[in-house]
């Protein structure tokens, strides 16, 4: 049975993107031109609080684009994806 992960506090869950080996005409890229680690927001959580108890949330949404730094983060797997 497949769970959902949830994140909390001000994390959010991000799935990598694979970025194409040729363009759709048929152009092979360069290894160089696909370097770039960026993935999509798939779940985001609710934010953290300030001292106050006040809300703060993340400044992100799901679906957005995101750069991700080549050693940080915890990957995850969950079935077939990563």
């Amino acid at each position: 049975m497949m769970k959902r992960l949830m994140p909390t506090f001000n994390r959010i869950l991000v799935q990598k993107v694979i970025q194409p080996a040729k363009t759709e005409s048929g152009i092979l890229l360069p290894e160089k031109s696909s370097k770039l680690n960026s993935g999509r927001v798939v779940a985001v959580g609710p934010g953290s609080r300030d001292k106050d108890g006040k809300l703060i949330p993340v400044s992100v949404k799901e679906g957005d684009t995101v750069l991700l730094p080549e050693y940080g983060g915890t990957q995850v797997k969950l079935g077939e994806n990563e």
